[in-house]
């Protein structure tokens, strides 16, 4: 049900970005999803790739600092409380939510959300059991 997600650690500077985006646009890498938050001297940027094992190579060899973990990929249902249908049972299962972020296409109607947790096999189990749909390995194709 996970999907891998890699996190870059940028520097915090002007340009940074668009060179990553560069390498891996050259490197035939296409961006799925895509979120970026600044710390003081750094930014973190978590990807989501059509090809995490090529983006991990083109990284290694041009010695970006990156971590990759698993995450999840759901759909949100298209009714104006779809985002709670994801959240709440979250939140009465005590699983604790890190971040979420969206992809920058979607397979149908429904936003798709990437959400990083600390409690990854939990998590799954819980919005299963809420009828959350799984994009799973098709976010990598969208």
């Amino acid at each position: 049900m996970a999907v891998m997600q890699i996190s870059v650690t940028l520097e915090n500077v002007p340009g940074a970005l668009a060179r990553l985006v560069d390498i891996f646009d050259k490197e035939d890498v296409s961006t799925k999803a895509i979120a970026a938050a600044s710390l003081e001297k750094d930014s973190i940027v978590r990807l989501i790739v059509n090809d995490p094992q090529k983006a991990i190579s083109v990284l290694e060899s041009f010695h970006f600092n990156y971590q990759v973990d698993p995450v999840l990929a759901v759909e949100v249902p298209c009714h104006p409380a779809g985002m709670n249908a994801i959240v709440k049972p979250l939140k009465d299962a005590d699983v604790n939510i890190h971040y979420i972020y969206t992809t920058i296409e979607r397979l149908g109607k429904e936003t798709i959300l990437i959400i990083g947790v600390d409690k990854l096999d939990d998590a799954s189990e819980i919005l299963k059991q809420h009828w959350i749909t799984f994009v799973g390995d098709k976010v990598y194709t969208l």
